[in-house]
């Protein structure tokens, strides 16, 4: 089978080394079965987010060797798609809206002696849970900022939905354990879908068979796997990978300005440096 895989990086800033490696690993697990490796530019953060950064990231990978199918999906041109699949979870009831500010959350937390976890932090004490029809116009009305939380429980009552795993593969099949998370948010009044929806939803529609990701991202798998199974979507298998760290251990961020492809080019290295001081192994 002709494997498809995606780079979905988002433009809040330069590229750095660690991406180079990823992106590559997924190319050539496209490359290796004659499949299709396709680019997604992750842009619904309005506010970090800019077209420099995009059209950097491009020179870095054309620079990098790769080559990409067309058109490359870019989320912010695609939010009705996010919002039909929220209006299909409001109807079965699976959807509440939050009215709370962060400073209330934190607060109400840390009244708490025993706040739960989760792998995003602490889990939303579910607060507006509880709040009646009535309520929750009232506080539209008065146009007050919300978040869309998913009703774990309502979602794991759903038929099947306590049973769920996905394929890792250099690890096997893992159980599912979304869970943790708690009532995750979806979308906000602002920004109208959260990563977590879109990056499923959008894994969907472009036909990726096989999600190539950093290890970072391995708990978020959990709830993805929920919401493919509440939104009857196809779960592909994943390949989460290694992050790349400076020579002090710490993970790299795009705030490395030293540890960016562009930085690299500019400092004389080749492609096939970068690739390397990455840890990747061209094949």
């Amino acid at each position: 089978m002709k494997t498809v895989t995606r780079f979905a990086p988002s433009p809040s800033g330069y590229l750095h080394i660690g991406h180079a490696y990823s992106a590559s690993l997924a190319y050539q697990k496209a490359v290796e079965t004659e499949g299709h490796f396709l680019l997604r530019i992750e842009d619904i953060d309005r506010v970090r987010c800019r077209h420099e950064f995009e059209t950097a990231l491009l020179e870095d990978l054309k620079w990098l060797g790769l080559d990409w199918e067309e058109p490359v999906r870019r989320q912010s041109d695609h939010m009705e798609d996010y919002a039909a699949v929220l209006e299909r979870l409001h109807e079965r009831g699976l959807i509440y809206p939050c009215f709370c500010t962060r400073k209330e959350i934190a607060a109400e937390i840390a009244q708490s002696d025993s706040a739960p976890h989760g792998p995003d932090g602490p889990i939303y004490p579910q607060t507006c849970k509880s709040l009646s029809e009535a309520e929750q116009q009232a506080h539209f009305a008065e146009e007050k900022p919300y978040a869309l939380r998913l009703d774990m429980q309502k979602a794991l009552d759903e038929p099947g939905a306590r049973h769920l795993t996905f394929r890792e593969i250099d690890k096997g099949v893992i159980e599912c354990q979304p869970e943790k998370f708690g009532d995750v948010v979806l979308a906000r009044k602002e920004t109208p879908t959260s990563y977590h929806l879109a990056v499923t939803l959008d894994d969907a529609l472009q036909g990726v068979t096989l999600v190539v990701r950093g290890q970072d991202l391995f708990e978020a798998t959990h709830l993805h796997r929920l919401l493919q199974h509440l939104l009857e979507l196809p779960t592909p298998d994943y390949l989460h990978h290694g992050l790349v760290s400076d020579m002090k251990g710490r993970r790299l961020s795009k705030r490395d300005k030293d540890a960016t492809i562009r930085a690299m080019r500019e400092n004389g290295y080749s492609p096939e440096e970068v690739r390397k001081l990455a840890g990747f192994n061209n094949k």
